[in-house]
Parts: C-alpha cells; sequence; structure tokens
C-alpha cells in the first residue's frame, strides 16, 4: 500500500479519535444541578472549579487544538502529495543530480583551398575530482608523477569554475607513461581518471598567428555576455574554452561548438555517486578563410629574411607587415606581421613569464597585428593621393613645374626645408615627382593649399576620401583608425600650447602633403587606398571569411558576400598621371631597383616612402604596389620599422609576395644602400 494512503488512513483515524473525545466528554451538563424533589433544572450559578470539571474542560480544549492541527497537517499534506506531487519529485530529484558541461570541439581554421591553419587533435587530459585536493600525499604523487609542483597540482584540482561536480584538468598532453602508471595504481590515485579530450593544434606553427588568433579560458566579460537576449548570442559557462584574439574571437559564434551535458547522481555533500544521462557535444562549424597558405608562408619567410639583413647591415628592424589583397573584391590573400607568436603556447593555459614576455615592450609586443594596428606616417606613399588632391582641387596641372635644388624656401628664408635627395632633382613635374619622390614638388602643393581660400584642406578631403582616418572595417578585433591631422584637430590636441602653436601653419601642409607630421596610418588602410587608385575609384571592404561550411556534407552555409565601401571616384585624365608617375618608380628611377622588377612577367606600379618616426627616432620604410598594371588583380604593402628606407626593405617584402602570387620569385640580391624615398 501506498505510504501516503497509510499517513492519510492514520490522520483520519487520529482526528475520529478526538471527535469521539469532544463528543462523549464535550456535551457535559455539569454545569446544571437537578433538584431531587421534582423540581426543573436551574442554572447553579457562578464557576464549578470542582476537578472534575476542570479536567473535562482541559480535554476538550486539546481536542480543539489538536484536531485543528491535524486539519492543517491534513490539508499540507493533501496539496504536498497530490497538487504540487510533480514540483516536489523534480526538486527532490535536483537536489539528488547535477548536470556536468561536456567540452565541445571547435570549429577548425582552413585557408582558401581547403588546408588547416588550425585543427584540433586528440590530447590525454589528467583529470581529478574535487576532494582529491584535500589529500596532500595523493597530491604530491600527482605533481612526482606528471612533473608538476604540488601546489601547482592542488590550486589546478581546487578550481571550480567549471562546476563543483565538475572533473577538474589537472594536466593536457600527458605521455602514455603517465596513463599506463594511473592503469596500473588505481588505489594509490583515488578519483584521478585520464580523458582523452581535444586541443587546439596548428599544422604550420606560428602561421598567421594574428589572422587566426588564440584562444583561452572564458574571461569575465565574455561570461557575462551570456546574459544577452541577443539572437545567435552565444552562452558560456565558466571554465569554457574561447576565442581572444583574430579570427577565434570575430567568429567566435560560428566556432563554438555546443557543449554535450552529463547528469551525475550526487549524494548530500555533493559527491558523485553514480553516471546518469548523457548528451553529446556538438562541434563547432569550420570557418574557410580567403588566405593562401602558400602566399601567406612567403609574407612571413620575407620579412623575417629582410629584417635578418637589415640588423646584419646596421639597423635595428624591429618590427614589420605585409598585406596583399585581391582588389577586386576585397579578400585578403596574405597578412604577416613581425614579431609573431605561435598560439600553441596558449593551449592547456599560458604560464605567466610567456605572457609577460608576450606582451612587453623589450619583445617589441608580438602579440600586435601591425597590419591592421601598427599606426605609422606614411611618408612618400602619400604623394600618390597628394597628387589627385592638387589636380582635382586645381592647385596643380598636367603642365605644372618646379625647380628642386635640394632645398626650398617657399615661405621664406627663415623657414627652409629640404628635400630627401639634398643635391637637387632638376626640374619636376607630377609624374616626376612622384617617379622620383621629389619633396620639393609636394611642398608647392602643400603652400598650394596653404592659400587657398577655396578649399584649404583638400588634401585632407582627399586622403579621407581613400579612406584614411577610419576604419577599414576588415572583420578582424583591434583595428586602429590612424589620423588624418587638420586645423581644428591641432587646436584641440595642443590645448596647452600657446595659440601660435596650436594654429594651423603652412609648414603643416607641406609636411602632411610628404606623409609627415602628424599624418597616421595603417598598412592596410593605405593597400585600400591603392586598391582605390587601381580600381579607379571602388575599394571593396577587406575581409578574411570567404565561406563557413556546413556541418553535413561538403556545402557551405555562409558565403562572404563582397561590398564595396568606398567609391574614391576621380577624373581618370589625373589617375593616367599618377599611374605613369608610379611606374617610373618600378622602371625608371633606379636600374638596381628597376632589375627586381623586370624579371616578372607581369608589369607593376609602386610606391616607394621612408617616414621619420620623431618618437622613435628612426624611419620607418614602405612599399605599395600593385599588379597586373593593365587591369589591376592584386594591391601589396609592407613596411618595415628602424630600416634606412623603403627601397631597401619593403620592396622586398612585396617583390617576394607578388613573386609567389606568379610563381616567379626575384633573384636579385638585395640592397640596403638604396636610399629611395
Amino acid at each position: 500500500m501506498n505510504l501516503t494512503i497509510i499517513i492519510i488512513i492514520l490522520c483520519v483515524a487520529v482526528a475520529a479519535v478526538l471527535i469521539a473525545v469532544f463528543l462523549v466528554f464535550g456535551r457535559s451538563e455539569a454545569n446544571f444541578k437537578f433538584d431531587i424533589g421534582g423540581n426543573g433544572p436551574k442554572a447553579s450559578g457562578g464557576s464549578d472549579t470542582s476537578a472534575e470539571t476542570t479536567t473535562q474542560g482541559r480535554l476538550v480544549g486539546q481536542a480543539v487544538v489538536t484536531g485543528g492541527i491535524f486539519t492543517v497537517l491534513l490539508g499540507k499534506l493533501w496539496s504536498m502529495q497530490l497538487l504540487s506531487s510533480d514540483e516536489y519529485t523534480q526538486q527532490a530529484e535536483s537536489n539528488r543530480t547535477r548536470t556536468v558541461s561536456v567540452p565541445a570541439p571547435r570549429g577548425r581554421i582552413l585557408d582558401r583551398n581547403g588546408r588547416e591553419i588550425v585543427a584540433n587533435r586528440s590530447s590525454l587530459t589528467v583529470l581529478a575530482e574535487a576532494d582529491v585536493a584535500d589529500d596532500d600525499i595523493e597530491v604530491t604523487l600527482i605533481g612526482n608523477l606528471i612533473g608538476m609542483p604540488a601546489l601547482a597540482v592542488k590550486r589546478k584540482v581546487e578550481d571550480s569554475s567549471a562546476g563543483a561536480q565538475s572533473l577538474r584538468p589537472v594536466s593536457v598532453d600527458v605521455s602514455r607513461r603517465v596513463v599506463a602508471f594511473l592503469g596500473e595504481h588505481p588505489t594509490v590515485f583515488p578519483g584521478v581518471s585520464v580523458d582523452q579530450r581535444t586541443q587546439r593544434s596548428y599544422p604550420y606553427g606560428s602561421l598567421a598567428a594574428h589572422v587566426v588568433g588564440y584562444t583561452g579560458t572564458v574571461t569575465s566579460e565574455q561570461l557575462n555576455s551570456t546574459d544577452s537576449s541577443d539572437e545567435g548570442a552565444v552562452h558560456y559557462s565558466s571554465g569554457d574554452t574561447v576565442g581572444q584574439s583574430g579570427v577565434e574571437l570575430e567568429y567566435e559564434s560560428v566556432l563554438q561548438g555546443v557543449a554535450g551535458e552529463q547528469t551525475v547522481y550526487v549524494d548530500a555533500d555533493g559527491n558523485v555517486l553514480d553516471y546518469s544521462t548523457y548528451v553529446e557535444p556538438r562541434s563547432g562549424s569550420d570557418v574557410i578563410l580567403t588566405l593562401d597558405a602558400d602566399i601567406q608562408q612567403a609574407a612571413e619567410e620575407s620579412i623575417v629574411k629582410v629584417v635578418e639583413y637589415q640588423k646584419k647591415a646596421g639597423y635595428s628592424a624591429m618590427g614589420a607587415c605585409a598585406v596583399a589583397i585581391d582588389c577586386t573584391n576585397g579578400e585578403v590573400i596574405a597578412m604577416a606581421s613581425y614579431p609573431t607568436y605561435n598560439p600553441s603556447v596558449f593551449v592547456g593555459g599560458i604560464s605567466t613569464s610567456d605572457w609577460e614576455t608576450l606582451q612587453s615592450e623589450a619583445s617589441n609586443y608580438p602579440l600586435m597585428n601591425r597590419a591592421i594596428a601598427g599606426q605609422y606616417p606614411s611618408g612618400s606613399i602619400i604623394k600618390s593621393l597628394t597628387t589627385l588632391a592638387a589636380l582635382s582641387n586645381g592647385i596643380a596641372t598636367a603642365s605644372s613645374s618646379w625647380y628642386c635644388t635640394g632645398w626650398w624656401t617657399g615661405f621664406g628664408d627663415d623657414y627652409p626645408m629640404k628635400c630627401w635627395w639634398t643635391t637637387g632633382h632638376g626640374e619636376m613635374n607630377l609624374v616626376t615627382g612622384i617617379t622620383y619622390s621629389c619633396d620639393v614638388v609636394f611642398y608647392e602643393i602643400g603652400k598650394g593649399f596653404y592659400y587657398d581660400q577655396n578649399n584649404p584642406e583638400g588634401m585632407q578631403e582627399t586622403f579621407r576620401k581613400f579612406g584614411l582616418g577610419s576604419l577599414t572595417g576588415i572583420d578582424l578585433p583591434s583595428e586602429a583608425q590612424g589620423r588624418v591631422p587638420d586645423a581644428e584637430w591641432k587646436w584641440s590636441y595642443w590645448s596647452s600650447a600657446t595659440d601660435e602653436q596650436r594654429t594651423w601653419q603652412g609648414g603643416d601642409n607641406c609636411n602632411l602633403a610628404i606623409g609627415q607630421g602628424d599624418l597616421l596610418v595603417t598598412c592596410m588602410q593605405m593597400v585600400d587606398a591603392y586598391a582605390g587608385i587601381a580600381n579607379r575609384g571602388p575599394i571593396y571592404k577587406p575581409h578574411v571569411l570567404k565561406s563557413v561550411k556546413s556541418g553535413t556534407g561538403s556545402g557551405t552555409v555562409i558565403d562572404y558576400s563582397p561590398e564595396v565601401i568606398i567609391n574614391a571616384d576621380e577624373d581618370s585624365a589625373n589617375l593616367d598621371i599618377v599611374d605613369e608617375g608610379l611606374s617610373g618608380v618600378v622602371y625608371q628611377e633606379s636600374v638596381t631597383q628597376a632589375a627586381h622588377w623586370t624579371n616578372l612577367d607581369v608589369s607593376v606600379r609602386g610606391k616607394t616612402g621612408t617616414a621619420e618616426q620623431t618618437s622613435v627616432g628612426e624611419p620607418v620604410g614602405w612599399f605599395m604596389a600593385f599588379v597586373p598594371a593593365e587591369n589591376p588583380k592584386y594591391v601589396v604593402g609592407a613596411n618595415v620599422d628602424r630600416v634606412l628606407s623603403g627601397a631597401s626593405s619593403g620592396m622586398y617584402i612585396v617583390r617576394d609576395i607578388i613573386g609567389a602570387i606568379y610563381g616567379q620569385p626575384d633573384d636579385q640580391p638585395y640592397d640596403t644602400t638604396n636610399v629611395d624615398r
């Protein structure tokens, strides 16, 4: 018989007895007296305080109180057992069961040809139950076995971030020897087990590290984002591995899988007693990038080669970056940054010393993606845009000419400015001004804008029209905006200076015209700007995502759609002048320089640049190019920090990347004495 029915019957029986007692004793007429002589009954008056009367009264009161209590209990019991039985059953079940999250493998990251840049591999992981931390001897034995300090083992076992009942990862990628020893001595290591889990692997090592990024344990900010009600938002649990930079962070929502669930039975102290239902985890989706692993590798190897060569020549060459895009759709086919790092150091948790090294100035910030976050003065690669600004605003024409003596005193003898070629270029026009990078030509343009009453900031407007001073919108985190300085900016920025110092001067215009002064750009911005020149207007949003693979079959669920973000419309005749000047840079300016390009089957347009960095004290060398010249398909740009010039540094990197694209490597030697600016 059901226990609930038995309890109800007993309660009813007790209530019946109490009612009977009340009926027998509660209706006593002790308060009335009868006259034996036959007279009618009459009240005796006053209170009857006899022992019999008092006992009966107390019994009646007790019966009433007890009956009331049982009535309440019966009502509550009826409510609990009949009305709320399902609810209490669920509560009881939840008190004895817990749901433990089972990590899901992340999606892979592939290059445009399907090669794995980031994959997953099986990893033997030592796990421990929470109460292992209370056994100092076992903790010490585990540490000795896996080669970890006992204190570190204890801290890992005490880490409950993944849930109170979850097994605590102690060490990943343990050897088969460790696994065998644990299996042979189960009584020595109670509560310790080995599980096969997945970890990130990098078949190409550090290749494209700044693009793909790295993973780590979910941060408090990311954990708080699980409260978001946005549709499609990723919801995290403590201890989850999530993307922290690059594509891993940008496309976290598709790379992150759906965790599985393991239901376990626990006792009152939360100790696991048994295991129940299990839901398999579902891995994340694979992401296909626009990168080409071969071209990416060529870019990274070239940077290292050029940097090492520069250092041998006596230059510090602290940092460098390169970007190559398909200018017809914005696809990034290579993006490299130096110094770099290997994302594998983050697998299983990065050590404090490694993290400090990656963050330190002494290491030159290896985690920084200089291609999108490094901000530099542009140097002479800006002169193409300066030329377009001068032509479109009437400051100069195709027939304008100037004479370069190596020095310029356009604002008076008290304010001399020199050309980088101090012996002078002689007679110059816009085409030769670009080809030989003559500063005097562009000082004259800067002066012309300074005295222009109609549009004194025409240069700034042209620079911004080509995307400078604003984000490109590339699908990678931490992009820098750069800066196009003007009179308003200078007045605000130098707020503590005198009015004269805060006022925009003619010299500011001249510096801006040659890419010096307060102008700051990123390599990605300048590649985009040259894409506008190559395309004669349209600039596509740069992107590294090509598609997201379907979870089943070989199809895709997302395909990136190219998007024109800027239409830098310029007169075709003006662009012809710039194109002629850029051709001269590659094939006419220097025989030594031209030798690196005449060995290509395709024609190239390009520009060198060398910018002084006042905060660093050493120049940054640039080179920008697009190919084929007749029908541009690719734009490639590079810079190297703290070198002699762009012609002796950045140009070689760009040449190597273009050589990788067309399968025609450069066979000419380096020359660090080329000081073309």
